[in-house]
């Protein structure tokens, strides 16, 4: 079956919260624990039902934000959601504190009662409303980003679309691209503020609520974080500025170099090599035949992944008027089945895109069997690492992408890898100060962000850009609106996935194998628990990317 043909039938809503409620009687009267784990797969069956609706619902909206029907459904769910995950949170109490704990822990595994302990905690009744909400004005944002229409160059062009003349070799169109994108943005700044300070009042009201301190401590529990907390990010954060930040600056004095300038400005930042960046040959059908090639020939188990992919085209790649901008991976749990959603634009960020979500989709189809909503859930930083980590693993195929430019596009990928790491310190401390200081304005909020800016890249000039050199960037970062303090989990990746890299470099069985365990036990370990069998560095000790940073310096020598 083909993803055009996949059914979509919105949740029945009564029905489902009468099922929930029935499931939350039966599971308090059940006289043995054999009764209780057959309510917990009765409610994995309802969840997984209700996610592949609103998964269907969010993926066809995302596809075409201008079909009223997909947009109505999508609202439905914003307000839905919540009130299920409420229902569910008082099931997951019940076996929290069942006699037969013991037995359901067999069953399901004590990972999921750590996950269950920290849910329930972490919603309510009083906040459904206030989560409907929240989710509202996260879509009305994605809303806003996916109607620009943008004149430039000749072209009516959206974000994604202006995103290839931010590479071109003449640094004047360069510019112009980042003052047009600006424009667009600066003519919805009173929507913008409005829509992100409603977001902060909403959130910091439902940690309140809850009885939290602010919504910080919140979302480390909504993003299962288990095992580290605020203190192990911000040590993370001050390693990054103390071992990688001064590596990252040598790496963008040898850019500016590359391309005959004296310093990097934020028109060039993405601009790599004086003769024009890589660019993926041929077209997005090409380049997809060729990644079926590529993970057709990397192992057995991508060779299936992509097989199933393929032949049931879950993917859509190319940008278009009225997409949604950005990339991700999605799945469809009774369909067993992840979708690839991107904007192919003509640049090297095409394959960058292409290979971090098959990273996603690939631990998506291998656990494809799991019980998703009982014993099968895996962190967001444990999910980085898979799609991170499988883009080094691509590395020998590169060649089937960019053909001559491919060193290009290698050194490119790396540089672009290890410069990312200090700009998401950037966005995760940014969202720190916000939330633990509700009463910052707008313009309080700016200034940090250039205060962080001047912290982690301070070889950066915005070179008095409108928007952007106003301390306005963070506007532009969907993370900061849609998924709180998730932007993190992409740097604590990072440091994983180059670790890979570095075992790669010495046995790439070793790596694959290892890489493999992080697959398999992704659902069963904890983040912190998978590093330590595979025999990766903390991030989060003082002085633990140190290793890291002379690997870095060392492949730089060999390759730039």
């Amino acid at each position: 079956m083909k993803f055009k043909d996949y059914i979509y039938k919105r949740t029945d809503e009564k029905a489902a919260l009468a099922k929930l409620d029935e499931l939350l009687t039966r599971a308090g009267n059940a006289k043995s624990a054999e009764e209780q784990i057959a309510v917990g797969e009765e409610l994995a069956a309802l969840q997984n039902d209700t996610a592949t609706m609103a998964s269907l619902a969010y993926t066809r909206n995302s596809l075409d934000m201008s079909d009223s029907f997909y947009k109505e459904e999508q609202g439905f769910y914003d307000n839905f959601i919540p009130l299920c995950e409420e229902k569910s949170m008082r099931i997951s109490k019940v076996f929290i504190n069942s006699p037969f704990r013991p037995d359901l822990e067999n069953t399901w595994g004590a990972k999921a009662f750590e996950e269950m302990e920290m849910s329930v905690k972490s919603i309510s009744e009083e906040i459904v409303g206030l989560m409907g909400e929240e989710a509202e004005l996260a879509h009305k944002y994605d809303e806003l980003c996916a109607s620009a229409q943008i004149e430039f160059m000749g072209e009516t062009l959206n974000i994604e679309q202006l995103g290839k003349y931010k590479v071109d070799p003449d640094a004047s169109v360069r510019r112009a691209a980042c003052e047009a994108m600006a424009g667009f943005y600066n003519s919805h700044l009173d929507e913008l503020d409005e829509i992100y300070q409603s977001l902060v009042k909403n959130r910091n009201t439902q940690a309140k609520t809850l009885g939290f301190k602010n919504y910080t401590q919140l979302s480390y529990l909504r993003l299962s974080r288990n095992g580290y907390g605020p203190e192990e990010v911000r040590q993370f954060r001050e390693n990054v500025a103390k071992d990688l930040v001064p590596l990252v600056a040598k790496i963008k004095a040898a850019q500016a170099k590359r391309i005959g300038l004296d310093k990097i400005r934020f028109s060039d930042d993405n601009y790599m090599f004086a003769d024009g960046n890589p660019a993926p040959k041929g077209s997005p059908e090409h380049l997809l035949a060729q990644a079926v090639r590529m993970y057709s020939e990397m192992s057995p188990q991508t060779k299936e992944f992509i097989e199933f992919m393929n032949e049931r085209d879950l993917f859509d790649l190319v940008a278009r008027k009225n997409k949604a901008t950005g990339g991700y991976c999605t799945e469809f749990p009774n369909y067993k089945s992840p979708f690839i959603f991107s904007n192919f634009r003509g640049t090297a960020g095409d394959v960058d895109v292409l290979t971090h979500e098959a990273g996603h989709a690939f631990n998506s189809y291998s656990n494809r069997e799991r019980l998703s909503f009982m014993a099968g859930k895996y962190s967001m930083e444990i999910a980085e690492t898979h799609s991170m980590s499988m883009e080094f693993f691509t590395e020998p195929w590169y060649h089937l992408f960019f053909q001559e430019d491919t060193e290009k596009y290698i050194l490119q990928h790396f540089e672009d890898a290890v410069s990312f790491i200090p700009y998401g310190c950037i966005v995760d401390e940014f969202q720190h100060f916000v939330y633990d200081r509700p009463e910052s304005t707008i313009e309080d909020q700016n200034k940090k962000w250039m205060e962080l800016e001047a912290k982690f890249r301070p070889y950066l000039d915005y070179d008095a850009l409108p928007f952007f050199g106003e301390g306005r960037t963070w506007q532009r970062q969907s993370h900061i609106y849609t998924v709180p303090f998730y932007y993190i989990d992409y740097c604590l990746s990072q440091t994983i996935a180059l670790q890979f890299y570095m075992l790669m470099s010495e046995n790439r069985a070793n790596a694959w194998e290892k890489y493999m365990y992080f697959i398999k036990n992704s659902c069963k370990r904890k983040f912190t628990d998978l590093m330590e069998d595979t025999g990766m560095d903390s991030p989060f000790t003082d002085g633990s990317l140190k290793t890291l940073g002379k690997f870095v310096e060392k492949w730089l020598k060999n390759h730039a």
